[in-house]
C-alpha cells in the first residue's frame, strides 16, 4: 500500500465514521471483504481446543468494540501478536429529554462526554449520528445506526460587544453555554417539537419498509460535518475530527490484512477510553480477556500464551506545540512527521518499558521508520491509555506509542500526515 493510497483511505474512514458505532460497522466490512469470519459471542467457537485451528476471525461488542484476529499456529506455545486502540472521541451527546424552547428557538440538551475542548466547539456546522432503538408494530425490539448527515445545528458563540473579556477570560458553562439549536419555532406554534418524533421520521426513510412504533431510546452524539482534509503548503497535514483515535484503528486494521500467515496476530478497539474504560465494551470490562481465554481454553495455557505476547497499545501523542513550547519537557516534544512516539511514564500511566521500548525501536529500525520518545513535564499531570489497563488486566508485556498531534481533544485536530503512514508501516513489520 503506497503512502496516497492509505491517507485516502484514513480519510474516508473518519468521515464515515461519526460514532464508534459507525466505526465498528465500517471495520467490520473491511474484514468481511477480506475473509475474515464473524463470531458471535453468544456462540460455541471450538478454536481453542484445537491448536492446529488456522483462520481470520472478529467479533464485536455493544456494536461499538471489536476484536480481530488471525490464527496461524498454537498461541500456548507462540503467544499473540497484540494492538490495541479506542473506538470513542469527546463529543457533545444528547440527553434522554433534551428539547428546550427558548426564545422561539428549539435546541437539544447536551452532555458532555469525555475531556472536551470546548471553545473549538462554536460556530460549527453540526450533525447528528449514532444508535436508535425502537419497537415495531408487530413487536419486534430492534436497533439501527442513524446519521443526519447535513449539518442541522450550531453553538452560536456570543457576540464580544456583549463580552468584552472573552478573549481574556471566557468560562463556558457546560449546562447553559452548549445546547445546540436547531431549528427557529414557526410563527404562532407553541407546541416543543418531540426529539423522538424526528428520530422516527428520519428511521423511516432510512427503512420504508420497517413499521417502527416507539423509539425507545438512543445514543446520539453532534459532530462537525467539515471532511477530513490534508492541508498545509507542502501538504504535510492531516486535519479532521475523532484523529485521536481513528487514525490508530484505522492504521491497525490495515496492518492486521498484512498479518504473516504463520503469526497469531490481534486488533483490539474499546470502546469507553475517554471515560475511563469502565464498561463491557471498555479495555477495563472483560471482552479481551474473554476472547483469549476462549482461544487458549485453559488458564495454565493462557498465561503460557500471554508470556509469549506482546500489546502495542496505539493512542495519540502530543506534538509540541510551537507557540506553547514551554509546556512541553525540552527533551522529549516530539515533531509532526518524524516519526511514530514512545509514551513513556515513571508512574505507569503508560504502559511502556525498557523490554517493551527496545522491541518497538528494533520493528520500527526493521520497517526503515523513525521513532520518538514522549514524556510529559515533571510538574505537570500525565494522561492515561487502555495500555496499563490492558497490560494489568491480562498480564500481558506492553508499550504505549502514536502519532503526534496537535489540539488533541479539539473538534478538528491535526496531525502529520507521514506520521500515519509511519506507523502503520512500523504497525505491519510487527505483524508480519
Amino acid at each position: 500500500m503506497q503512502d496516497s493510497e492509505f491517507i485516502e483511505g484514513l480519510l474516508s474512514f473518519i468521515q464515515a465514521s461519526p460514532t464508534p458505532f459507525h466505526a465498528v460497522e465500517q471495520m467490520s466490512a473491511v474484514l468481511d471483504e477480506n475473509g475474515f469470519q464473524r463470531l458471535m459471542e453468544a456462540d460455541a467457537w471450538g478454536l481453542g481446543s484445537d491448536a492446529s485451528i488456522t483462520g481470520k476471525f472478529y467479533v464485536t461488542r455493544n456494536d461499538s468494540s471489536i476484536i480481530a484476529f488471525t490464527l496461524g499456529s498454537d498461541p500456548v506455545e507462540h503467544g499473540f501478536r497484540m494492538v490495541g486502540a479506542h473506538t470513542d472521541s469527546p463529543c457533545l451527546k444528547v440527553k434522554p429529554n433534551p428539547e428546550i424552547t427558548k426564545n422561539g428557538y428549539f435546541q437539544l440538551g447536551v452532555e458532555v462526554y469525555g475531556g472536551v475542548l470546548l471553545n473549538p466547539w462554536f460556530d460549527r456546522d453540526l450533525s447528528l449520528a449514532g444508535r436508535v432503538n425502537y419497537v415495531t408494530t408487530d413487536g419486534a425490539v430492534g436497533n439501527m445506526l442513524i446519521n443526519f448527515e447535513q449539518a442541522i445545528a450550531t453553538i452560536p458563540s456570543l457576540a464580544i460587544h456583549l463580552d468584552r473579556e472573552a478573549n481574556e477570560n471566557h468560562a463556558i458553562n457546560k449546562q447553559t453555554h452548549i445546547p445546540p439549536i436547531l431549528m427557529k419555532m414557526p410563527e404562532g406554534n407553541n407546541n416543543r417539537p418531540d426529539f423522538r418524533d424526528i428520530l422516527m421520521r428520519l428511521l423511516a426513510q432510512q427503512e420504508p419498509a420497517l413499521k417502527i412504533e416507539t423509539v425507545l431510546d438512543y445514543e446520539l452524539n453532534f459532530y462537525d460535518v467539515q471532511a477530513p482534509a490534508v492541508i498545509g503548503l507542502h501538504q504535510d497535514f492531516v486535519a479532521s475530527a475523532r484523529l485521536d483515535n481513528l487514525l490508530s484503528c484505522y492504521t491497525e486494521l490495515m496492518a492486521l490484512l498484512k498479518a504473516g500467515p504463520k503469526q497469531n496476530c490481534l486488533m483490539v478497539c474499546n470502546d469507553h477510553e475517554e471515560v475511563g474504560s469502565v464498561s463491557a465494551a471498555g479495555a477495563q470490562g472483560n471482552f479481551l480477556r474473554s476472547v483469549l481465554d476462549r482461544l487458549c481454553s485453559t488458564t495454565e495455557n493462557f498465561a503460557r500464551s500471554m508470556d509469549q505476547s506482546m500489546m502495542i497499545s496505539v493512542d495519540n501523542a502530543h506534538g509540541i506545540h510551537p507557540n506553547f513550547a514551554d509546556k512541553y519537557d525540552e527533551n522529549h516534544g516530539p515533531i509532526l512527521n518524524q516519526g511514530p512516539v514512545i509514551k513513556m511514564n515513571a508512574n505507569q500511566r503508560y504502559a511502556s518499558s525498557s523490554e517493551t521500548s527496545a522491541a518497538f525501536r528494533y520493528i520500527c529500525e526493521e520497517a526503515d521508520v523513525p521513532v520518538q520518545s514522549f514524556v510529559v513535564r515533571s510538574d505537570m499531570a500525565c494522561g492515561s491509555t487502555i495500555g496499563p489497563i490492558t497490560a494489568s488486566e491480562i498480564g500481558v508485556r506492553a508499550i504505549d506509542v502514536g502519532v503526534p498531534t496537535f489540539g488533541m481533544h479539539s473538534i478538528r485536530e491535526l496531525a502529520g500526515r507521514w506520521d500515519a503512514f509511519y506507523l502503520y508501516r512500523a504497525l505491519r513489520e510487527y505483524f508480519q
